[in-house]
């Protein structure tokens, strides 16, 4: 992903969210999709944020636009609840 693609990105979030992370050490991922092997260098996103229909949504639609721009299989979005006693 370019660098000014990250940044759009992570500012997208920001102006939703209030907040993101995001890892700067290098992950590739090798995969196969019609018997082709693909390597990716991966960059992972990490926003807190309540679990409510609103904020789902908003990460369908955000999945769906940068999935299209990247041109990339699939993303994959992870979803954890955390609950703090």
């Amino acid at each position: 992903m370019p660098a000014e693609w990250l940044a759009e990105a992570v500012l997208e979030i920001v102006d939703s969210f209030g907040a993101v992370s995001y890892e700067t050490q290098k992950v590739e991922g090798h995969w196969r999709h019609g018997g082709v092997l693909y390597r990716d260098n991966l960059v992972r996103l990490v926003v807190d944020a309540p679990d409510s229909v609103k904020n789902r949504r908003w990460m369908k639609d955000f999945k769906s636009r940068w999935q299209a721009r990247l041109e990339q299989v699939e993303l994959w979005l992870v979803s954890c609840r955390i609950e703090i006693e």
